[in-house]
């Protein structure tokens, strides 16, 4: 659920060009323009090689973009703000196995100069959010993958950040686990009032988590379409997900993501 219309981030007119002025120059995203108000929940999806994880880079102040701008709490992003949280897909690549959880945490705050006792009760709080406040003397290695990804979720938080990008944060873990995580987040979000960005090729997923859903068009990318999402801000993986209104949503975020076949 919106808490505000106060616009959080704004992407306008995004282009990106790889090898731009060579002839191996490739179009990544043509032009994509949509705004996030605080407090909002919105899911990027697309078809395979709709430039997704490009957009969340520009988006992150990871990747220049060749045109168009990407403004952040009204300031136009040229390398990436401090008040942005970033959970990747790769979360075994993400976390330090010769540290532990709680030093994993601590690395960026201590990066950014977090003074070394505001680190630890940011560490702390960080993981109770997630509800992994047994873990921080362990070692990601110990941990399955769902709890390694919700230690990377927890560093993340750790910025307390105004906005969280996610970059297919559950492409790596089953079924059950995936829900779970899905569920965390949405309470997270409820209980922290933190904004959302999430790229996923997971369409129900997407109409699980989100409040709008921006889906784009095959490369080089632009938006088809914004989708709002109405299913109330209390969801259930039962019943929102059998729910008339889901498969409504469903059947037609299929048409709009899956190719025409002559």
């Amino acid at each position: 659920m919106i808490e505000t219309t106060e616009t959080v981030l704004a992407v306008d007119r995004l282009r990106k060009v790889y090898n731009e002025g060579t002839d191996a120059a490739f179009t990544a995203i043509e032009s994509v323009s949509f705004s996030v108000s605080r407090g909002e929940f919105v899911c990027v999806v697309g078809p395979s090689g709709a430039g997704k994880t490009t957009l969340l880079r520009a988006i992150a102040g990871l990747a220049a973009p060749s045109s168009g701008t990407v403004t952040f709490e009204g300031q136009v992003l040229h390398d990436v703000p401090a008040k942005l949280g970033l959970v990747f897909q790769d979360y075994s690549r993400s976390l330090y196995p010769w540290f532990t959880n709680g030093k994993n945490i601590a690395l960026p705050l201590a990066a950014r100069g977090v003074p070394k006792a505001e680190r630890a009760s940011r560490v702390s709080d960080a993981l109770e959010a997630v509800g992994l406040g047994h873990v921080e003397k362990k070692y990601p290695w110990e941990l399955s993958g769902g709890m390694q990804q919700r230690v990377a979720i927890a560093r993340a938080l750790s910025y307390r950040p105004e906005l969280l990008l996610m970059d297919e944060p559950y492409a790596s873990v089953d079924a059950q686990t995936r829900f779970d995580l899905e569920d965390l987040v949405l309470r997270v979000r409820r209980e922290l009032g933190i904004t959302v960005v999430l790229v996923t090729h997971d369409i129900d997923e997407a109409i699980y988590l989100g409040d709008r859903i921006v889906v784009l068009s095959g490369s080089p990318s632009t938006v088809r379409e914004v989708v709002d999402v109405p299913l109330g801000s209390e969801r259930s993986q039962v019943e929102t997900r059998s729910s008339d209104e889901f498969l409504i949503l469903r059947n037609n975020l299929l048409g709009l993501v899956m190719p025409v076949r002559p």
